[in-house]
């Protein structure tokens, strides 16, 4: 494989560079154009046949500068084709903004450096009150506390109303029924606290009363258990001729008979056919 890189050239016998000449054509006139490869820097639609070009999507566009120019940067212009009716689309830098504007042939989606305005020079005040208006909407948490705050404060209010118009309700009772009016806050507590030491004591003292019942109830049950019990078991004396007569124990050793334990599996066992003669 030969050297990609070549450092030497060849030159032919019958070369003369003296025949070699510079020549200088005229300079082209207007606007330096130059073929450049590009992604759409935003999205947009053709205004010709409506077709949708996508952000990023790749082109081959002549790069046109213009005399345009924002204090020292320059303004480019790009001139691409649609992709479905080969419309011619062109569109230019704003360094101003940070950006790029549509002019001709196609129209931009979404513009978010002139949604707020529609691109006019904008004073200190008024930009100084659109920041306030986002940080507003963006702070939407804060928001959210603030109206949980204000329903526990409204609670708050309603339930210290109803307090004080139960409050003025007793208070009439009482007036109408020939007391004090004046009913401090202080003789209420009290007043509830002896009403819940009275239905303790009540319930101390009725559930005493059903345990000392209970009680009564299992003593009765256990004496009527042992008489029955004695009653039961008591048998009448020996005498002492009953007690010589009565065998002496024995501690031989018995060996009980195994059960047949067949019958419950549910075996039935066959006679025997074969009758045994030697034995009679």
């Amino acid at each position: 494989m030969s050297e990609r890189k070549v450092l030497t050239k060849y030159f032919p016998p019958d070369f003369d560079p003296s025949k070699i000449t510079r020549s200088r054509a005229p300079k082209q006139a207007g606007p330096k154009v130059q073929t450049v490869r590009l992604m759409a820097p935003f999205p947009m639609k053709c205004t010709a046949c409506g077709e949708y070009i996508y952000k990023g999507r790749k082109f081959n566009a002549r790069k046109e500068t213009t005399e345009e120019k924002y204090y020292a940067i320059s303004i480019y212009r790009f001139y691409i084709r649609c992709t479905r009716c080969s419309g011619e689309i062109t569109f230019k830098t704003d360094p101003k903004n940070m950006d790029y504007e549509c002019e001709r042939g196609a129209k931009r989606n979404t513009e978010p450096w002139r949604m707020n305005g529609g691109g006019k020079q904008e004073s200190d005040e008024e930009r100084l009150d659109r920041l306030e208006r986002e940080e507003e909407e963006k702070n939407a948490m804060q928001e959210l506390e603030t109206k949980t705050l204000d329903a526990k404060r409204e609670m708050a209010v309603a339930d210290a109303l109803d307090e004080i118009r139960t409050r003025n309700a007793r208070n009439e009772r009482i007036g109408k029924d020939g007391g004090d009016v004046t009913v401090t806050r202080e003789s209420l507590d009290d007043e509830r606290k002896r009403q819940e030491q009275e239905d303790e004591e009540a319930a101390r003292m009725a559930f005493m009363r059903r345990h000392e019942a209970l009680e009564e109830i299992i003593d009765d049950g256990e004496d009527m258990d042992v008489d029955n019990a004695h009653e039961a078991t008591a048998a009448p004396p020996l005498t002492k001729e009953e007690a010589l007569e009565m065998p002496p124990p024995s501690f031989k050793r018995v060996v009980k008979k195994k059960k047949d334990s067949g019958a419950l599996l549910g075996i039935k066992k066959k006679p025997a056919l074969v009758v045994d003669y030697d034995s009679d």
